[in-house]
């Protein structure tokens, strides 16, 4: 796990390891660059290590792999160690015991489709010296990032905005991406916060001649959401076969040079992941959660319990409030572009606590998208009634609420009015209320819609599908990266691995979603060795009491940030309509704290950024 960069412009050494500190908390354990020049060309390639797999400085990027090939390299290929043993047979040799030397390997090997040998999360970047290329990918559920600036002749790219952003001249904030920031909490795929930078999409490969400037992309993997490869066998087999995958999953991810520990939230996910890597180990496994003192917050005790159980070495992590508040302050530092999911405090707190005793930790993000166990997927079939009424109907029943004088009557009134349950998902996923939005941009304009509106699949299945190529990569995937690295942290997701994904996505609605029991075959594999008992309560958030702190607390902070003259600095927003949601928080008639830290953060990131650009 490192922070990569790379270009083709003109910086000196001094500019470069500027850009490099910059983001160097992704890897502290070694900062590497080499310059590759000649009479037609001059490339750059940046590195921050954060050493997991052969700690020796062999293993230290840029790579060079037999004068052919040049690498930097970002994340983990978990089957490197068969990818290897394959290649060994074939001729070629190693020296060292890394997965990036089998990346370049596998490239000379396979060429292009080296990627489809992949098991893991990644973005690289190869230098290919005879035919004058870089090629590049990201990995298959985006979990690590890759952004890159492309005029048509120069190319530059880099883990995080910030490095390309330093000395670069020419940077123009796209209000679009603000639009969508506003709508959406993050900015989706191919966008970014600038008009000149955007992000390559995840499972999607690149390449870029180094003579001509042409920049071509493709995608290398999707999910299968034309249900061209249902599952035929019956609900033991999946059962059966799912537990088999993530065995291999976990194991796989337990690999490491360093210690390893496991994220344990007293969830389902989370309490999987734990439960299997206690059984495909010998070594006790090191637990980790966070204890909030807020009522309503806590969940600690059900990790405790479920530690308890599998006997792992747990510690819990006392969320402490004046570090809430320092990382407030410093948010946009480590995310570097507006990003509102809120519950990215705590997962920074829980890396930050983790890090002093793990340099890897094992995470059950992904199930709730593939296994179909967010709350919204249940509300999902209570709708579903009410939108076979015909159109006229369901008006008149707006029309009805909008008499009310409540405010939330006002806004199912809104829903109401929607064509389907595909517009009211999409509008719910953007705020089913964007009255203070203010743009003539479309943010529900977005590349991925076609896994939502399709005649393919059921309801529940298109918008699982929808959630894991949107949801799941803009918000989860980053919220972790950021979060994680922040404190030079690796954080590896089993239920992300591509296998997991492929399989849970083959699998008949009801193998998942049964009589409203949420993620029934992950909650039975975990059955079999944690008690059913210890999960019978409502599903919990990983939220921090924002709500109360913004009208009690950080009042004063609020106020002060949100002033009127900030507002009006904010593009995309009617700043009077967003002065009456604060009053309604601060009096306790409407718990706004989302629409408060979303705008916190954008000025926070507006005044560190926009200083002399002009937004477009």
């Amino acid at each position: 796990m490192c922070g990569i960069y790379g270009t083709t412009l003109q910086y000196n050494e001094q500019q470069v390891k500027d850009k490099l500190k910059r983001t160097a908390f992704r890897g502290p354990d070694k900062m590497g660059h080499q310059f590759y020049k000649n009479d037609r060309y001059q490339i750059t390639f940046g590195h921050n290590r954060l050493a997991i797999i052969d700690l020796d400085a062999r293993s230290d990027q840029p790579f060079n792999y037999i004068n052919q090939v040049h690498i930097v390299y970002n994340g983990e290929v978990y089957n490197f160690k068969s990818i290897k043993n394959t290649l060994k047979d074939k001729g070629y040799q190693f020296k060292t015991t890394s997965d990036t030397e089998v990346i370049c390997a596998a490239y000379l090997e396979y060429g292009q489709d080296c990627v489809l040998h992949f098991t893991g999360m990644f973005a690289f970047v190869i230098y290919d010296v005879k035919k004058e290329l870089f090629f590049g990918a990201r990995d298959r559920l985006g979990q690590k990032p890759f952004y890159y600036f492309h005029n048509g002749k120069s190319f530059e790219f880099a883990s995080q905005i910030s490095s390309i952003q330093m000395y670069m001249d020419n940077l123009t904030i796209s209000e679009k991406a603000i639009a969508y920031y506003l709508a959406w909490g993050n900015i989706p795929d191919p966008h970014s916060i600038f008009n000149e930078v955007k992000k390559l999409k995840a499972g999607h490969k690149f390449t870029f001649d180094l003579n001509s400037g042409q920049f071509e992309s493709e995608p290398y993997w999707d999910i299968d959401y034309k249900n061209e490869r249902p599952y035929k066998g019956s609900y033991e087999d999946a059962k059966k076969e799912l537990n088999q995958i993530l065995k291999v999953a976990v194991s796989e991810r337990l690999y490491a040079d360093v210690p390893v520990g496991v994220f344990l939230s007293g969830g389902v996910d989370s309490s999987l992941i734990a439960s299997i890597a206690t059984q495909t180990t010998s070594t006790k496994i090191k637990t980790f959660s966070v204890k909030f003192n807020e009522k309503g917050f806590d969940e600690s005790k059900y990790a405790q319990e479920v530690a308890n159980h599998l006997q792992t070495n747990h510690n819990v992590i006392e969320c402490n409030y004046n570090e809430g508040i320092d990382l407030i302050q410093d948010f946009c530092h480590y995310y570097d572009e507006p990003f509102s999911d809120s519950s990215a405090i705590p997962t920074m707190l829980l890396a930050k606590y983790t890090k002093k005793q793990v340099t890897v930790a094992l995470s059950g993000d992904g199930g709730d998208e593939s296994f179909i166990g967010y709350h919204r997927y249940n509300w999902a079939k209570k709708g579903k009634i009410v939108y076979k009424l015909p159109l006229p109907i369901r008006k008149i029943g707006a029309n009805i609420l909008e008499l009310s004088p409540f405010y939330r009557s006002k806004v199912i009134a809104k829903a109401l009015r929607y064509k389907d349950q595909n517009e009211v998902y999409l509008s719910a996923m953007t705020g089913i209320d964007q009255s203070y939005i203010n743009t003539i941009h479309d943010n529900k304009d977005v590349d991925d819609l076609k896994y939502l509106i399709h005649d393919h699949k059921n309801f529940y299945e298109r918008i699982s599908d929808f959630d894991t190529k949107t949801y799941l990569n803009w918000d989860i995937n980053t919220k972790v990266d950021r979060a994680t690295m922040a404190f030079s942290l690796e954080a590896r997701s089993p239920l992300l691995d591509h296998h997991v994904v492929d399989f849970a996505n083959s699998l008949p609605t009801e193998f998942k979603f049964h009589k409203g029991e949420m993620k029934r075959i992950l909650k039975d594999v975990l059955y079999e060795s944690v008690p059913k008992h210890i999960f019978d309560r409502p599903k919990a958030g990983f939220t921090m009491p924002f709500s109360r702190w913004f009208k009690e607390d950080l009042k004063e902070f609020v106020l002060s940030e949100l002033d009127d003259n900030s507002l009006k600095s904010i593009p995309c927003i009617d700043v009077e309509k967003v002065q009456f949601m604060i009053r309604q928080h601060m009096d306790g008639s409407w718990n706004r704290y989302p629409l408060i830290w979303k705008l916190l953060v954008l000025k926070q990131w507006m005044s560190k950024n926009a200083k002399g650009l002009s937004i477009e």
